[in-house]
């Protein structure tokens, strides 16, 4: 049996984690710039920096734009919607905590229709939340440097419901995203940049299967063509796992262009 005719009896469940910086010239809690570029550490100031004491101020021009944006994604907009610290430790994340936005986003239950293979396709999504963007570590050698530039810009989160089946799918469903965002004006969409990120679930199961597999997550992938291969090798190797008797972990990984491998 081919791998081609063993891959065939398996289905891929695809959801994506679209994280698209909103197009304002400050961040969202603090008035440092968000221009992309400029000297390391430049547009940073104590709010940024995570110092104690520090407060964050809304900037009322992203909940504009999240509405927004919400709108042309047919979401339902909150009236409230709801701030909240996320905990995790990372060196690029200096107060050691991202604000985000959990059971109350602002904007949620929307879709997207687009044309794949000749077909249309609907992806529902699930919300579409505010948050703050990290910073930037950089890996030279034995030695990790921090550039906070981009700790604090502006987010919006679009989570798709795991209705995407395959990684050409995803791709022109992410590429849909970024068209309807730069026609709005509310993200300019440079994937070079990273103004535009994508989170790839990915997890497999034998076709005629209700439940749900076991997910991996792809995390920060800026290229269409990226997303396609990266979930397509990601797809392969979790149904080889599964024919080996093997056990696929919940777990983040990283996708290698140059070895396309996760």
């Amino acid at each position: 049996m081919t791998s081609k005719m063993i891959e065939s009896k398996f289905e891929t469940i695809i959801g994506l984690e679209i994280h698209a910086q909103l197009k304002t010239q400050s961040k969202i809690f603090s008035a440092d710039r968000t221009d992309f570029g400029g000297a390391d550490n430049d547009h940073v100031s104590y709010v940024s920096a995570g110092f104690p004491g520090t407060l964050p101020v809304l900037n009322a021009e992203v909940v504009e734009l999240g509405i927004k944006a919400g709108l042309a994604l047919n979401c339902h907009i909150n009236s409230k919607s709801i701030f909240a610290r996320k905990n995790y430790f990372y060196p690029d994340l200096p107060k050691g905590y991202q604000i985000s936005q959990y059971e109350k986003p602002l904007c949620e239950n929307g879709y997207i229709e687009f044309i794949h293979n000749n077909q249309r396709k609907k992806v529902n999504i699930v919300r579409a939340h505010l948050e703050e963007d990290a910073g930037k570590s950089m890996h030279q050698g034995g030695s990790t440097l921090l550039n906070y530039n981009r700790a604090g810009v502006p987010l919006l989160e679009i989570v798709s419901a795991p209705e995407i089946r395959s990684g050409s799918e995803a791709a022109e469903y992410a590429n849909q995203i970024r068209t309807i965002l730069r026609y709005i004006d509310a993200c300019d969409g440079n994937l070079e940049e990273g103004s535009l990120r994508c989170d790839c679930n990915v997890s497999v199961r034998p076709l005629g299967e209700t439940q749900l597999g076991t997910k991996v997550e792809i995390k920060n992938i800026n290229s269409f063509s990226f997303i396609e291969k990266a979930i397509e090798y990601e797809s392969e190797r979790q149904i080889d796992a599964i024919l080996n008797g093997e056990k696929i972990l919940q777990e983040t990984r990283l996708y290698d262009s140059d070895k396309n491998r996760t």
